[in-house]
């Protein structure tokens, strides 16, 4: 026996009587997936094809080309996405099935516009990549070979011909900068991977998601939902359950709702009318028994409960499916706060307000077939690892696989949900706004049973765009613009998600002054207000070690630095003449105007850019010392929101979310993740590790007075002291040390634990100053030290005295199946950086200040490896060593 979706499916009329499965309603499966044929618009291309999958996929595994991210090919290829292409498929049905009263022919996911054929007979259009399509087929089937065939029409002609037939006004941006080598006019197609900023342009075509066909009688389960609500007034929590069933006739019969292990269960008497309908139950948890709950990592336990669901007809089976639930509660706190004229922007999970630490997810790959669960896994765990609990999903890629979300359930990552618009305005058409329509229904009905959404957000920075005029619309024609933002954000898409789930928020965009924009006509007058809502903040030129360079916002959700990947993360894509930061190769993979010029520009603040004769060495003490920028830039102003959550200074403060941009890579070439294409942890994932940890020091200078904030998001109080030592650059001994009185430090919260003029205190040490030494300090309680080390630079490094290559050498061992790597160091040696090429896996610490001769770490490895391999691909770079 096969499971269809959340209904029973079984081969004959036997096998459903053994079940107790009425027979004249028991449905049938059968997938479409696996081997196809696929060819272009004049059949001079033909090769075999999965499903799913995309066209880009297919030619590359038969050979036609190379591997599309390898060098130029974004630009070599693009005439993939210019021609048609045809997907076919010849299937044979069983009688039984033929049998069944209705068959549909389903498809998961179209990417995009697409004339489905079956045996010659046109029956079903898509429009969409973020739809799910049914269209009833049993009377187009026949015995025998049945014929399927799915023509895709180029996206990018298509979008250029709906662009040429909305000729009323100009709907911007017509084509991403000339620096994206993208292609024009993605704000009129519902699809991604048009380019951006920090990834390609591959126009995708395929079947990204699953085809089949499903037969059934009588009735259908399509979709279960559940949502756990919580009544404060009773104190008691409910189930809110929704079955969406496609019915042929109207069928009586007993619904059953049932959470064992809650001793939970509610019988219902029901009828469905016939066609599709929406059915709504309560089940309500008894109240004696004891609800775990849900919460964010790092906060608690992910308990789930099993969550039943059964139908009854003359007491035969109709429906029998099980789901998971996880109960928690959630509000986004918008409320006014003392001393300040605007309002907070913080989300309370079961009661208890909690400081989102996290980053931004964008699509893993370009081509979302090789987007696999162990690539999801690993990148979800990467997250958990370096101590966040929560992802943006951005706008401007896709909606994720229902494993991410279930992932997210598991490891307790809280989740903002974008819908998929960004940085461009809309369309308002009746067409456009019906494909829309549709698509967030199917969205919001697929993914709200997922406890670990915490809030629905319009679109990416399309309220910003208006606010300030990115798209230079002449001032007597913004209301046009205006009303067309309303009427999609807020009349289309914020009526349809409010309708559908009552247990979130919505937001109109992001970022956003959150209801003062409301207030002020859904488009602020300035967005960015640091007194309302989330801020999204970018700054390449000022210095980022300067924490007055960043905005003390209530909500952080974008900020962040570009870095190069690691040379083995870049070599498989490129060829020796490309290993040169001013290779035309290098020019060509930078998306973001100046990019490159940058990255040197921030560097060269704090640090000497490196000068090794050899060119090859010069090339990779590059990409590490972007690295090392990046590292500190994200680092600084993580941790001065995160400091920032307890205080309210000229009206504002009182941070409480820092998701920096962004997590993953779509392929490899320089952007502002954290980790790289293929899942290789930057220097900046491992700093993340730290400045998220759940307890942090925190150091800066505000003329001459040297602070330590001790931050916690603990759920309980800490009476906590800080420790500082001050190290000379050029020994490995700290000259002196401080500790501050102890000072309770209550559950989230943030405090000055350490307050000193530096000149007095370095005075104090002796033998130090601004340029020859470095602070390192950390917090202790009664137990010793908690949390991490953390660093305060008095100088820039490139201006310290003492600094020298520490020589560092490396011992590796393995014992059992852990690797650990012992290292022996004659100096200080900042940003240690140890690599191991193109050996899957993580160290537990990286890109550290090394202050002792002696530290071991060990390695995570991916797949199976030995300590003579580590130590063959292990190579160790520090500051010094690149001077």
């Amino acid at each position: 026996m096969t499971m269809c979706g959340t209904c029973y499916c079984v081969p004959s009329v036997l096998l459903c009587l053994l079940f107790g499965v009425l027979p004249r309603v028991c449905s049938e499966t059968l997938s479409l997936n696996g081997k196809w044929s696929l060819s272009n618009s004049n059949g001079s291309v033909s090769l075999p094809a999965e499903v799913p999958g995309c066209v880009h996929s297919a030619l590359q595994k038969q050979g036609y080309i190379q591997d599309p991210y390898f060098r130029f090919n974004d630009v070599s290829y693009r005439w993939i996405a210019f021609d048609n292409w045809n997907y076919t498929t010849t299937f044979t049905v069983s009688t039984q099935l033929r049998s069944k009263q209705k068959v549909l022919l389903v498809f998961d996911g179209v990417d995009t516009v697409a004339s489905i054929w079956l045996n010659g007979i046109g029956v079903g259009e898509t429009d969409n990549m973020f739809q799910r399509y049914a269209f009833s087929v049993r009377d187009v089937l026949k015995d025998g070979g049945n014929v399927l065939k799915v023509s895709f029409l180029s996206p990018v002609l298509y979008a250029s011909d709906q662009r040429r037939a909305h000729s009323a006004y100009r709907v911007p941006p017509d084509c991403p900068p000339d620096v994206q080598h993208g292609e024009c006019h993605v704000n009129f197609i519902r699809k991604s991977s048009f380019s951006w900023d920090w990834g390609p342009s591959f126009p995708t075509m395929g079947m990204w998601r699953g085809v089949r066909l499903e037969a059934f009688d009588v009735l259908q389960l399509v979709l279960l939902s559940s949502v756990p609500l919580y009544s404060v007034s009773s104190s008691q929590w409910r189930v809110h359950v929704e079955l969406h069933v496609d019915a042929l006739q109207t069928t009586n019969g007993t619904i059953s709702l049932s959470i064992p292990e809650l001793e939970s269960e509610q019988i219902i008497q029901m009828q469905f009318l016939r066609g599709r309908t929406k059915k709504s139950f309560d089940l309500h948890i008894n109240t004696s028994s004891e609800v775990k709950l849900w919460w964010p990592n790092g906060h608690g336990e992910q308990p789930s409960y099993l969550l039943t669901v059964g139908g009854l007809q003359d007491g035969f089976t109709i429906l029998n499916t099980e789901t998971k639930v996880y109960f928690r509660t959630v509000e986004l706190v918008q409320e006014p706060v003392v001393g300040s004229p605007g309002l907070s922007f913080y989300f309370r999970i079961n009661g208890k307000p909690i400081f989102l630490k996290g980053s931004n997810w964008i699509p893993a790959h370009s081509f979302q077939d090789r987007v696999t669960p162990d690539v999801l896994r690993n990148l979800l765990q990467s997250a958990v690892d370096a101590n966040m609990n929560a992802l943006r999903v951005w706008g401007g890629g896709v909606y994720e696989q229902d494993l991410f979300y279930s992932l997210c359930d598991e490891m307790g990552i809280m989740v903002w949900q974008d819908f998929m618009f960004a940085c461009a305005m809309y369309p308002t058409d009746e067409d456009f706004l019906q494909t829309v329509r549709e698509e967030v229904l199917h969205q919001v009905q697929r993914l709200k049973s997922h406890s670990s959404i915490i809030i629905w957000s319009g679109n990416n920075e399309n309220e910003a765009a208006l606010a300030t005029n990115w798209f230079d619309i002449p001032e007597a024609e913004k209301p046009t613009y205006l009303t067309d933002y309303v009427k999609l954000y807020v009349d289309n898409i914020r009526g349809i998600v409010q309708e559908e789930d009552q247990s979130r928020q919505f937001l109109v965009s992001s970022p956003t002054n959150g209801f003062e924009s409301e207030q002020e006509g859904f488009v602020a007058k300035n967005p960015y207000d640091a007194h309302y809502g989330d801020t999204h903040f970018y700054t390449y030129t000022e210095d980022c070690l300067d924490w007055r360079t960043f905005p003390r916002t209530r909500f952080a959700s974008e900020y962040g630095y570009q870095s190069w990947p690691s040379f083995s993360t870049l070599q498989p894509v490129s060829i020796e003449e490309d290993w040169s930061y001013n290779s035309p190769f290098f020019e060509h993979r930078q998306h973001h105007d100046s990019g490159n010029q940058q990255m040197l520009l921030q560097a060269s603040l704090h640090f000497n850019l490196p000068n090794a004769a050899d060119p090859h060495r010069h090339f990779t003490d590059t990409l590490y010392i972007t690295q090392v920028m990046q590292a500190q830039c994200v680092k600084a102003q993580t941790e001065f929101y995160r400091r920032s959550r307890s205080e309210i200074l000229e009206g504002k403060g009182g941070t409480m979310g820092a998701l920096y941009w962004q997590l993953n890579d779509v392929w490899q070439a320089p952007s502002w993740s954290s980790i790289e294409f293929g899942g290789k942890w930057k220097m900046l994932h491992y700093f993340a590790q730290n400045f998220f940890s759940a307890l942090l020091p925190v150091s800066f200078e505000d003329e001459g007075m040297l602070f330590i904030y001790a931050v916690s998001d603990l759920s309980h109080d800490l009476k906590l002291s800080a420790v500082v030592s001050a190290y000379d650059w050029s020994a490995l001994d700290p000259v002196c040390t401080r500790r501050s009185d102890s000072l309770l430090i209550p559950g989230g919260s943030a405090a000055a634990i350490f307050k000193q003029r530096v000149d007095p205190l370095l005075a104090g040490c002796g033998r130090c100053s601004r340029l020859t030494c470095l602070l390192a300090f950390h917090l202790e309680d009664s137990s010793g030290q908690r949390g991490p080390t953390n660093h305060h630079f008095l100088s820039s490094p490139k201006d310290a005295q003492g600094l020298q290559r520490p020589n560092i050498t490396a011992s590796v061992q393995e014992d059992k199946s852990l690797l650990t790597v012992t290292l022996h160091s004659s100096a200080v040696a900042p940003f240690v950086w140890l690599d191991v090429g193109n050996i899957p896996g993580r160290f537990s610490s990286n890109g550290f200040l090394m202050l002792s001769a002696n530290t071991t770490v060990s390695f995570n490895a991916w797949r199976p490896t030995s300590a003579a391999e580590l130590s063959k691909a292990l190579t160790i770079t520090s500051l010094a060593d690149v001077y």
